[in-house]
């Protein structure tokens, strides 16, 4: 069964925050908490995955393990999806006023770009990371505070580089961010503008 998703880091002021945090946070809460979501951050942490070029051959629980670790958290599918509050979606809501320079998305068909950029960072780079499998609610300060983090894990060697992108299996338009490019650009872009930012990983269809 096809589907579309999204993943997007969106620019937000802190006084917008304000609003959007009660409530989108509960449900990022939610989905970090699962203690099923736990015992797969650590399985994963504990055994990174083989080349992805060759998961066909070898398809097995690890790999499903680390699909639904990074696939959409489910309360925040359905918030974001309008499924558990019809007032909000995250189209309209998080991303539609945002200029292009403020907001980094990523979206493909039958494919997750959380799932491939952590499989491209690996664990110990995707555990700088700010929030849970790319789903946050963070104020200016916090954005700032945290940059520091970010630049460590997309800090590559030519040779390291190399690497990540033939880990990183989504395909890209021309002149499309990749997922090893966009959210470092949007986190640096927010600190110059001092402000916060929302991320989001949502199926759109």
């Amino acid at each position: 069964m096809g589907f579309t998703s999204a993943w997007a880091i969106s620019a937000h002021s802190d006084a917008d925050l304000a609003h959007l945090g009660p409530r989108l946070l509960p449900a990022m809460r939610a989905d970090r908490d699962d203690p099923e979501a736990a015992v797969r951050w650590r399985a994963w942490q504990r055994a990174p995955l083989p080349d992805h070029r060759t998961w066909y051959d070898h398809y097995g629980p690890a790999i499903e393990s680390f699909h639904r670790l990074t696939a959409p958290g489910r309360h925040v599918d359905d918030l974001c999806g309008g499924r558990t509050d019809p007032s909000f979606h995250a189209l309209d809501d998080l991303w539609d006023a945002q200029d292009e320079d403020g907001v980094f998305l990523s979206v493909h068909s039958k494919e997750y770009a959380v799932s491939s950029l952590f499989h491209a960072l690996g664990p110990s780079r995707a555990a700088l990371l700010t929030g849970w499998c790319g789903t946050f609610v963070l104020t200016a300060t916090q954005v700032a505070a945290s940059l520091p983090h970010v630049e460590r894990a997309f800090a590559f060697t030519p040779s390291q580089r190399a690497a990540a992108e033939a880990q990183d299996w989504l395909d890209y338009a021309a002149g499309e961010e990749s997922v090893l490019d966009g959210p470092l650009r949007v986190w640096r872009t927010a600190v110059r503008g001092g402000t916060g930012l929302c991320g989001v990983s949502v199926h759109l269809t």
